[in-house]
């Protein structure tokens, strides 16, 4: 049985039996690009319940202690003005027993010299957990800094 030759005209629109996998490669590979921007972010907010141990001891609870450097040099702990020879006393009696966090806070109109002053001071106290604290970001309408003069 061979078969008939076409006639014009007759079968021109027959259905293609052939997959077109171009589109199915292009979805694919957005989604992976979507899953692999995604799935860092996924990881640091899974909730689980952590098992209870006996021997376990709980995680500090204290505030840090917050130094104060203000725009004319007057150094306080939290509330309080200290003088230079004593902030080193009065934040390790503050801190306790603990080896927490001492939060740095410099006036953005003191001068560096004295913000990194109190830095060295506790350092050399034993004093080393120090986190230094800034504001924000910028907001778009704050001014730009001024130019150096030339």
């Amino acid at each position: 049985m061979a078969m008939k030759p076409r006639k014009v005209g007759e079968g021109l629109y027959q259905p293609l039996a052939e997959i077109n996998v171009t589109p199915l490669v292009d979805v694919m590979l957005v989604l992976l690009i979507i899953f692999m921007v995604t799935a860092p972010l996924l990881a640091s907010g899974i909730k689980v319940n952590l098992p209870s141990a006996r021997t376990a001891e709980p995680l500090e609870g204290k505030d840090p202690v917050v130094v104060v450097v203000a725009k004319d040099g007057a150094v306080s702990v939290g509330k309080d003005q200290v003088a230079p020879d004593e902030l080193a006393a009065t934040v390790k009696a503050r801190l306790g027993d603990s080896n927490g966090v001492v939060q740095l806070r410099g006036d953005k109109e003191a001068a560096y010299g004295d913000v990194v002053a109190v830095m060295d001071e506790l350092a050399a106290n034993g004093v080393t957990r120090i986190a230094i604290v800034s504001s924000g970001r910028r907001s778009a309408s704050a001014p730009p800094p001024p130019a150096p003069a030339q």
